[in-house]
This record gives structure tokens, sequence and C-alpha cells, in this order.
């Protein structure tokens, strides 16, 4: 192994460690001349006033338009725990073979379900039916 190391690792540090120099200077030029952040990375009065309306990291981001998903927009994971959870549709799949949207409440229950989509599908079609079935039996009771 030769004295000076890996020459592309080498490399590779010198230039982070350039870009890091740079980066720090130009930080430190702007404190000195007392300017803030550009304009374009402040958010507009428009987009501080939608982020302010929303709920949590994961909800600031809501479709403009609004989206029809299959279950009548309730999250397929509730579905198979046995629960109407009704989405958004922030957080969706859309079936490659079918081509169905379906909505999920949040990311960890879209994670959830991409892990076997189609076992979940099937199980929460088959609790969507029961459900549908139990509330028109309860209705006609009523």
């Amino acid at each position: 192994m030769s004295r000076h190391g890996n020459p592309p690792i080498r490399l590779a540090l010198y230039l982070l460690i350039g870009g890091v120099t740079m980066a720090a200077a130009a930080h430190a030029q702007q404190a000195q001349a007392g300017t803030t952040a550009p304009a374009r990375s402040r958010p507009s009065a428009a987009a501080r006033q939608a982020i302010a309306g929303q709920k949590g990291i994961w909800k600031w981001v809501v479709p403009p338009v609004r989206m029809k998903g299959g279950f009548d927009d309730h999250d397929p994971i509730g579905l198979v725990a046995g629960k109407l959870i009704p989405a958004d549709c922030s957080f969706n799949w859309t079936d490659p073979d079918t081509h169905k949207l379906y909505c999920f409440t949040s990311a960890t229950s879209l994670v959830y379900f991409l892990d076997a989509p189609q076992t979940y599908l099937a199980k929460a079609q088959k609790e969507w039916l029961a459900l549908k079935d139990k509330a028109s039996k309860d209705g006609k009771a009523g």
C-alpha cells in the first residue's frame, strides 16, 4: 500500500473539505454583510398560510382536487383491521393491474400496505363488503 493512501478517496476528501470551506466562507461573508437568506428560499405569504392550516409534517400537501379512491376513500389497512377510517388521499397508491386509486391516512399505513398490496386488497375487499352489508342491515332494522 502506498504512503499516500487511495488516490480516489483522497481526491473525494479534498473536494469535500474544499466545498465545506467555501460554504463556510460564504456564510461568514453573509453574516458580516448582515444579509439574510435569499428571498427565493423564504416561503411566500400564501405558502405560510397554507402550511399554518395543516396538521403535522406529513399532511402539508393535500391534493388540489378531490380524488376518488377505492372503498369510498377509506384506508385499506383500516378496513383490514375492521375499521372505517376516512382518508383525504394525500397518501395514495394506484394498482398497476387495475389502475384503481386507493387512499391512505398516513405514510405509515401506505408503507405497511406496500409490503403485500394484493394480500391487503383482498382482505380489505372482504371487510369492506362485510361492513357495507352490516351497515345496510342496521339501516333496514332502524
